[in-house]
């Protein structure tokens, strides 16, 4: 297919080349092999672009060993500081896993659409999440306890493999008290877990949510994400409604290197929150 030149994508800011320093402030563990950083902008300066909206990422640069896309997963309000919860998986992330507090990393960014929360002001609000999922959502939910009042009912489904694997535990019962609902499952009983043994599609229904007119926002596994719109759509949630973070893939950033797209999207360029109207027709396309 031959692009035209109006259709190609700008090229992106000078500034989104540029790799500034931060330095890790906090370290901690929250499973066996996913932690998460604090981190502080070397000078110390709040500069206009280093705040960020959820559903963002940052490209982490470690010298040596390349750049990784990570979500930012801490509180949008606090700009002098940020957080991405990480997984142990490539090069990037084991070098990462070998710093401590006071080491530098290199950051871009940031990059990527947000979660349309300002579309639904007035509306429910779904957030469905499965394992490291929850760290792109995150943000989200301190938006919605902080803002509280400019939506309708907010729930929130989550699971994991085991208890031992769900992120953020401890903040569970302060997003309830803020007037969250959260249904929490895990795939595997365990000694001490009284909760649902189960995946994250079948809380769906348990959920007090008008569908019709809810957003939905998803992010895990792609195929519980692929069961859990299923299961929206049972609830009546609208296409144009559902949208979910595609985060594999992502290389460069700036939609110039093409390893994350899918048909037509470039996740990093155009996502990576995308509305499920738009990626539907190429979710179930083989190798694609």
């Amino acid at each position: 297919m031959i692009v035209s030149a109006d259709a190609r994508p700008a090229l992106p800011q000078p500034g989104g080349w540029r790799c500034e320093a931060a330095r890790i402030e906090q370290i901690r563990q929250e499973t066996s092999d996913v932690s998460t950083y604090e981190f502080a902008w070397r000078d110390g300066a709040k500069e206009e672009g280093r705040s960020f909206a959820p559903g963002q990422f940052h490209m982490v640069y470690l010298p040596g060993y390349g750049e990784a896309a990570l979500s930012i997963s801490s509180n949008p309000a606090k700009s002098e500081t940020f957080a991405h919860t990480v997984r142990r998986l490539g090069n990037v992330t084991h070098a990462l896993a070998r710093l401590s507090v006071g080491d530098s990393v290199g950051i871009r960014g940031p990059f990527g659409t947000p979660w349309p929360l300002d579309r639904f002001a007035g509306h429910d609000i779904v957030i469905a999440s499965g394992g490291l999922g929850l760290a792109p959502l995150r943000p989200v939910i301190y938006e919605l306890v902080s803002n509280r009042d400019r939506y309708g009912r907010v729930a929130i489904a989550y699971g994991a493999r085991t208890p031992n694997d769900l992120l953020f535990a401890d903040e569970f019962q302060s997003w309830r008290d803020n007037d969250l609902e959260v249904a929490v499952t895990v795939d595997m009983d365990a000694l001490g877990w009284d909760g649902p043994v189960g995946v994250v599609p079948g809380l769906i229904d348990t959920l007090d949510a008008d569908f019709e007119t809810a957003a939905v926002f998803i992010c895990g596994p792609e195929i519980m994400m692929r069961y859990t719109v299923q299961e929206a759509f049972q609830r009546s949630a609208k296409s144009q409604n559902i949208f979910l973070a595609m985060e594999r893939n992502m290389s460069c950033g700036m939609g110039l290197c093409g390893r994350c797209q899918i048909g037509p999207v470039l996740l990093c360029r155009d996502g990576p929150v995308v509305c499920y109207e738009t990626i539907a027709p190429f979710l179930n396309l083989e190798d694609l």
